[in-house]
């Protein structure tokens, strides 16, 4: 599963990818630092699953992801944050699922495989 991380801290996506790449089946295909990079990224990298920073730079994340939705309907949206209260809005923009950047990195594995083995379809949570 080729996974594109959007992040705009370095020692967040470097440890993204170091968990990441370590998982049989998971590998690191891209790495944005903003919106327009991470667009522009979907479309060449051709990721299955986008984890999303919740605050990336950029404009809108309701917005970003409606465009993500647009350039690859099938695409796999997980919304990562630092602020939990972040979820409801979240998963009311249409992302997949939302994971903290709190909780423990086996939680955000398994949403990775629980949301990719169910296909990309709104609020498919598993918490």
């Amino acid at each position: 599963m080729g996974i594109l991380l959007a992040d705009d801290q370095p020692e967040v996506r470097r440890a993204l990818t170091a968990l990441l790449d370590r998982q049989p089946g998971m590998k690191v295909v891209g790495q944005a630092i903003d919106a327009a990079d991470l667009l522009a990224q979907v479309e060449t990298v051709n990721p299955g699953t986008v984890l999303l920073d919740w605050e990336l730079p950029g404009g809108s994340q309701a917005s970003l992801v409606s465009a993500l939705r647009g350039v690859r309907p099938e695409l796999v949206v997980i919304a990562l944050s630092g602020r939990p209260e972040a979820r409801q809005d979240a998963l009311l923009a249409g992302v997949d699922a939302f994971v903290s950047k709190a909780d423990p990195p086996e939680k955000l594995l398994e949403t990775i495989e629980f949301v990719g083995a169910n296909g990309a379809s709104a609020n498919r949570d598993p918490s």
